[in-house]
């Protein structure tokens, strides 16, 4: 991510720390989307030569994900390949530059308290990051199964989320990460993992 110039000196780029097993989808340009995908793909079906519908859906799928993040301001997609035991762990997080139309910065208490008077079940607080004062929503959403049948209310799952509101030093922008799994069983746990790769967030020149 590379932040536009400015007077007060933004810093030019972030890094973050992923465990081992994150897959990062660079989402824009479109050419290196594309690229990161068929990288994606190509190391999940790596030896596997007689499944060529299944690596087509997932080449599909990701491509809409991707498309669909790349639209909403997003310039980084990471997804969690790591594994335990033979299952996969599911989560993503999704970086965002978010711009905001304001003449001066705003304080991570004013957009908390924004954001928890929205209602809903979620946990709105401040926190104190290495890269400054950072704004976390934790929050769970229930997610319609994928074949669920609408007449089927009940099949349904709770995802669990959160952002990360983390304001660029010397913009008005905030970056955004939002982290997602669907295993709401293990939500402490898997928001323990989201804290502390927010927590390695640092601003490079």
């Amino acid at each position: 991510m590379t932040t536009a110039a400015h007077e007060s000196g933004p810093p030019r780029d972030y890094r973050l720390l992923l465990p081992d097993g994150w897959f990062r989808i660079v989402l824009d340009p479109p050419e290196e989307r594309e690229r990161s995908i068929d990288a994606l793909v190509e190391r999940q079906f790596q030896g596997i030569d007689n499944a060529p519908h299944l690596k087509d859906d997932l080449r599909k799928d990701l491509r809409r994900r991707s498309a669909k993040a790349a639209r909403s301001g997003g310039v980084e997609l990471y997804l969690s390949l790591q594994q335990v035991g033979p299952f996969t762990i599911p989560a993503s997080l999704l970086v965002t530059l978010a711009p905001l139309q304001h003449p001066q910065p705003l304080p991570a208490q004013a957009l908390a308290q924004a954001l928890a008077a929205d209602g809903g079940e979620a946990t709105v607080s401040t926190e104190e990051l290495p890269s400054g004062e950072a704004v976390r929503v934790r929050r769970l959403t229930t997610q319609p199964e994928p074949d669920a049948d609408a007449s089927a209310p009940n099949e349904s799952h709770r995802s669990v989320s959160v952002e990360y509101h983390v304001p660029v030093p010397g913009t008005t922008a905030f970056l955004l990460l939002t982290f997602s799994t669907p295993l709401e069983p293990i939500a402490d746990a898997m928001a323990e993992l989201f804290d502390a790769i927010a927590g390695s967030l640092t601003w490079t020149e």
